[in-house]
């Protein structure tokens, strides 16, 4: 594996991880609830996230930049799907 397919696999997993920690804060704060979100199980949900979207970046075929916004579209859904049954 080449330097540059490295690094761009790193970069791409950081993403993921920033964009579900992102996801799960905004999920729990449109939830109005007065004490706030609590810390542990927005980190859950996080990580929740996080693995469905790598298991998604892992085993599509695809470039890496549509891989990635895949496993975004992945991280999205799942998180609207969860604030509309909530």
């Amino acid at each position: 594996m080449t330097n540059m397919q490295l690094k761009s696999k790193k970069t791409s997993l950081l993403l993921l991880g920033i964009t579900a920690l992102v996801c799960s804060r905004t999920l729990f704060f449109l939830f109005h609830d007065p004490e706030g979100p609590n810390l542990l199980i927005v980190t859950v949900l996080a990580m929740m996230l996080y693995v469905a979207s790598f298991i998604v970046w892992r085993f599509i075929p695809a470039t890496t930049a549509k891989k990635l916004v895949l496993a975004i579209c992945t991280q999205v859904l799942i998180v609207t799907g969860l604030y509309t049954i909530s």
